[in-house]
C-alpha cells in the first residue's frame, strides 16, 4: 500500500471536522431485546478536511496536496487537533503518560499505544505514526534516553530497547502522533464564486490500516 510520510499541512487541518467511528451490527430479536456485536477491533477516524478553507490560496495548497496524492492513491499522514498526544490536549506529554506493555525479560520491540478509559473500561489504540523526536520511554520508573537505550520506528509506532525491560516491569511512553489517512473522494469540485459566497469544498478523509 503505498503512503507518503508527509503532512497534510497542519494549518489547514485545524477547524476540520471529525472523529472517530464504530461499526456495530444491531440485531433486535423478537422478545425486544437486542444483540450486539462489532467486526471491529479499532475504531476509524473520519474527517472533513473542507470547513477548515478560509481562502482561496488554502484551496490552492489543498489541490497541490491532493495532486502530489494522487487522490486516494497514496496515504498521508494527519494532525487530529482534538487527539494528537499521549496527554490532555492542554498538557505536555511525559515518559509515563502511557503503559504500553509489560516487560517479560526478552522482548525488546513494543507498539506505541494510546489507552481510553472510562470508569473499569478501556481500550488501547495502536499508533502507527508518532511524530518524530517527541517520543518518551521509561522502564518502572526510570526514564531512559532515545538514541541510547531506545530507538523509534516513525513510519511504524514501534519502539525498540537495547536491553529487553525485565519481567513484570511497566514499560511506559508518552508523544504526540499523527493519524494514517487518504482522501476519501478522488475529485475535489470548487469554484471562486462559491467560495467567495461562503460555500466551502467536501474534502473527506479516512483513516486506513497500516
Amino acid at each position: 500500500m503505498g503512503f507518503h510520510e508527509v503532512r497534510f499541512p497542519a494549518n489547514l487541518s485545524f477547524g476540520s471536522v471529525g472523529g472517530p467511528e464504530r461499526r456495530t451490527d444491531v440485531v433486535a430479536l423478537t422478545n425486544g431485546f437486542e444483540e450486539r456485536n462489532t467486526p471491529w477491533a479499532h475504531s476509524r477516524r473520519r474527517y472533513d478536511a473542507g470547513v477548515a478553507m478560509r481562502s482561496l490560496d488554502d484551496i490552492s495548497v489543498l489541490i497541490d496536496f491532493f495532486e502530489a496524492r494522487r487522490g486516494q492513491l497514496y496515504g498521508f499522514r494527519w494532525k487530529d487537533w482534538s487527539d494528537f498526544k499521549t496527554t490532555k490536549p492542554s498538557g505536555t506529554p511525559g515518559f509515563r503518560d502511557q503503559v504500553i506493555a509489560a516487560g517479560d525479560g526478552e522482548t525488546r520491540t513494543f507498539q506505541l499505544t494510546k489507552t481510553y478509559q472510562s470508569g473499569i473500561n478501556s481500550y488501547a489504540r495502536p499508533i502507527s505514526k508518532p511524530v518524530e523526536g517527541t517520543v518518551l520511554a521509561g522502564v518502572s520508573v526510570d526514564e531512559q534516553v532515545a538514541g541510547v537505550h531506545f530507538d523509534v520506528n516513525y513510519t511504524t509506532g514501534e519502539i525498540t530497547f537495547v536491553d529487553a525491560p525485565p519481567n513484570g516491569v511497566e514499560v511506559t511512553a508518552g508523544f504526540e502522533f499523527d493519524v494514517p489517512v487518504r482522501f476519501d473522494t478522488d475529485s475535489i469540485q470548487t469554484s471562486v464564486a462559491s467560495f467567495q459566497a461562503g460555500e466551502v469544498p467536501n474534502v473527506p478523509i479516512v483513516e486506513i490500516r497500516i
